[in-house]
């Protein structure tokens, strides 16, 4: 399931891109929140995983974030339209919800 909805993501991305318009896109790996809280379990796992160096890269990529991250993210993106497209990903959603 997850290679067809990456394959769709990048498909409408490539859209946007075509189509020349200006576009902040969020790329959340996972949105914690109602309904979504078994991955908190996870969060150590995470943790541990930038520690390693050989792991960092990735475990920073695929990080979950919250619904509040998400919102202020969302927020940024709308009060700070981009020149072309941007895309925001995990760690920037986390820098601009701090």
């Amino acid at each position: 399931m997850m290679k067809a909805y990456q394959e769709v993501r990048a498909a409408c991305e490539s859209s946007i891109r075509a189509a020349g318009l200006k576009a902040s896109i969020l790329r959340p790996w996972y949105v914690l929140g109602p309904g979504h809280r078994w991955p908190y379990a996870l969060i150590p796992f995470y943790k541990l995983c930038e520690w390693i160096p050989a792991t960092r890269d990735g475990a920073t990529r695929l990080g979950l974030v919250t619904l509040p991250q998400m919102a202020a993210a969302l927020a940024w993106a709308a009060e700070n339209p981009p020149d072309d497209v941007r895309v925001i990903d995990v760690p920037m959603i986390r820098r601009i919800s701090r």
